[in-house]
């Protein structure tokens, strides 16, 4: 017999399962191909869950966040090169983004007159990493917006087809 699930050991993907308010053959359901025994497995973290794993379980649950979770947390090349993002409501979304593209504003010059001779001197490398930073922050609130997006596609808020429409207008 398994685990007893208590709220210590409950991974990011049991947890995603009982928000969407689904049991384990519930979810297995929903995800062809996977069984309410890999779904335990998954969540009891006896195996590690495979890209395909982690998609389903992400459709299945209306869960977009399992995806930037998988790739920052679990899988090695994602690890080096995804940034992780959090959830946020939108509001502070956009005063996120106000406030780095406020500051790469105020550096612009400053990377024009660093770029200008193609090297960074070590006078300049302060201000390079504040502008390296600037972008990180407005990469990681791209990353927010996108995670905010898909989470209004998967739970039926905004459909593709609205939003295919919107980019040709």
């Amino acid at each position: 017999m398994g685990r007893q699930s208590i709220k210590e050991n409950k991974n990011i993907y049991f947890t995603s399962r009982e928000a969407a308010g689904l049991t384990r053959e519930a979810a297995a359901d929903r995800m062809p191909g996977m069984g309410p025994d890999r779904i335990e497995r998954i969540e009891s973290e006896k195996v590690y869950p495979r890209p395909e794993d982690v998609t389903a379980m992400a459709d299945a649950y209306k869960a977009p966040e399992l995806l930037n979770y998988y790739c920052t947390a679990e899988c090695p090349i994602g690890k080096r090169t995804v940034i992780p993002v959090d959830a946020k409501e939108l509001s502070q979304i956009a005063l996120s983004m106000l406030k780095s593209l406020g500051e790469l504003d105020a550096r612009k010059d400053k990377l024009i007159d660093i770029a200008i001779d193609n090297k960074i001197d070590s006078s300049e490398l302060p201000e390079f990493v504040a502008i390296k930073d600037a972008l990180a922050d407005i990469a990681m609130t791209a990353g927010t917006m996108q995670l905010w997006i898909d989470k209004m596609i998967a739970t039926g808020e905004i459909t593709e087809e609205e939003m295919d429409a919107a980019r040709k207008r």
